[in-house]
């Protein structure tokens, strides 16, 4: 979603000014919802509306600009802003959104379903061996994935006039992609970048061993999230980085630890922490901040999970909240759109801008991404579809969140606390039993069940009778789902202990 800048109109204070602007907002996404305002219909110009309700312009264009960037209306130069078409099931699932959380408000045979796409199974589920309840942590849904469009796009690169793009291309990524996700990035998260900030590769690991180099000699430890990703220590670990991990309170990382560290560098996800769904709240994100500039080190913000929050209002991305130069930003399309597009990209502070293109000319390496599929991603972002496909993806999955939170909460019941689930695609499951990891693991396979460990993300997995599983909801089917929760829950029933707080 489009993150809106904290400034003041000039008239009032920003509490009075931020409710104006939502008041102003919400009521326009109500009525486009329900329907009172139509396809097409022309909303009233910014400065006549902010006339009629005799106050500045700035919340009224602040409405009209996060209106735009989710998708409910768009604007024509010169004619104005219009109401544009929503999909199908987006009025049932927002409709429903004021509904109190909670066991009632959706069952294992929610009417919610009836709005569902239906998706279909893969094709290799035939096979042998390969679960039926398949809660795979980084699958995509692909039945809403635009395959003409794509395809459209796609071909009309392959001909002739384009022949240039068989060869090398930039390697620091395609010029028209980089100012197409300096745009998206600007609207949707907050980020403050130019494209000449932006570098393109084909995956994580690889834009982590060019950023290794870069910051080699001048920095030569790093503090990561325990537990948390491991591409991040582990592939600066390979270029002899000390690793420092660093324990999370409610909050996220802490502060204290980092300190105490005497890491320049520091690894972060505070949009969505993995493994454990964290949100990082913004006097943490600040506090973060004021450490990097202290230090003179850097934050590397993975911001997994930013495109998909289901809960609350969106948090802007740490690197635009205050102007810095002290975040290395870290996103890609692989949860969005999808993996094998192979488009993963770093957004460089300005100063480090000349060492990465010091460092191609030392190694002489080429773009790692495909430049034809560079291209079909900016033909895409630019025509819009990109924005719209995102939403449509949210809505998906926000209804697959909310049908497996249920879920586990109705077969369950005391004996798990499900965390995690405001935003990403996976949910975290905590259970008390005796049993390992690896033998509760083992059961709920031979259940046809497949779900994985958040203890795998730890350095130094805690000694616990708690244990905490991670369901991702992204690949399963949705009719699938509450069965698959239903056979876990009995593959374990008699191996789990109550807990003694189950609040959700």
């Amino acid at each position: 979603m489009y993150i809106i800048p904290h400034q003041n109109d000039g008239q009032t204070g920003k509490a009075g000014r931020s409710y104006r602007y939502v008041e102003i907002y919400e009521s326009f996404k109500r009525d486009i919802i329900a329907g009172s305002l139509q396809e097409e219909q022309r909303l009233p110009s910014i400065r006549k509306l902010a006339e009629f309700l005799g106050i500045s312009t700035t919340p009224v264009e602040l409405a009209y600009q996060q209106l735009i960037a989710e998708g409910f209306i768009e604007s024509r130069p010169k004619r104005g802003y219009f109401v544009v078409k929503l999909p199908e099931p987006y009025k049932a699932l927002e409709l429903g959104h004021e509904k109190p959380e909670g066991r009632d408000r959706v069952s294992s045979k929610s009417a919610a379903a009836a709005a569902m796409p239906q998706t279909k199974p893969a094709p290799n589920e035939k096979k042998a061996g390969f679960p039926r309840y398949d809660f795979h942590l980084s699958k995509n849904d692909f039945s809403l994935f635009p395959f003409a469009l794509w395809k459209r796009l796609h071909n009309q690169l392959l001909r002739p006039e384009y022949a240039d793009l068989l060869f090398y291309g930039d390697a620091q990524g395609d010029p028209g992609l980089r100012r197409a996700i300096a745009g998206y990035l600007g609207r949707f998260r907050g980020v403050k970048a130019s494209p000449d900030q932006i570098v393109i590769g084909a995956e994580q690991h690889l834009l982590l061993l060019l950023l290794g180099q870069m910051l080699k000699g001048e920095i030569d430890s790093i503090a990561v999230e325990e537990p948390g990703y491991r591409i991040v220590p582990a592939t600066l670990a390979a270029l002899d980085f000390t690793v420092h991990p660093i324990r999370l309170d409610e909050h996220g990382l802490r502060p204290d630890l980092l300190r105490a560290s005497g890491a320049r560098i520091a690894s972060v996800s505070p949009s969505h922490q993995f493994p454990t769904g964290l949100v990082m709240p913004l006097s943490r994100r600040l506090e973060l901040l004021e450490w990097a500039n202290a230090v003179d080190g850097y934050l590397i913000e993975d911001d997994y999970g930013g495109e998909f929050r289901y809960q609350g209002k969106p948090v802007p991305a740490l690197q635009g909240l205050v102007p810095n130069d002290r975040v290395i930003y870290l996103g890609g399309f692989s949860q969005v759109l999808a993996p094998d597009i192979c488009i993963h990209y770093l957004v460089l502070p300005e100063h480090l801008v000349p060492r990465f293109r010091a460092l191609r000319r030392h190694i002489l390496f080429e773009a790692s991404a495909s430049g034809i599929h560079q291209r079909t991603l900016e033909r895409f972002i630019q025509e819009g579809h990109f924005e719209r496909h995102i939403r449509r993806m949210r809505n998906l999955y926000r209804k697959k969140n909310r049908q497996l939170v249920a879920s586990l909460t109705s077969h369950f019941g005391k004996q798990a606390a499900v965390t995690g689930d405001s935003a990403g695609m996976h949910v975290i499951l905590n259970v008390k039993s005796r049993l390992p990891e690896a033998q509760l693991l083992q059961l709920a396979g031979q259940a046809g069940v497949r779900i994985a460990s958040a203890a795998f993300y730890w350095e130094a997995p805690p000694e616990t009778e708690l244990k905490s599983f991670m369901l991702g909801f992204g690949g399963i089917p949705f009719d699938r789902i509450d069965e698959g929760v239903a056979r876990l829950q009995e593959a374990w029933s008699t191996w789990l202990q109550e807990l003694p707080h189950t609040d959700h």
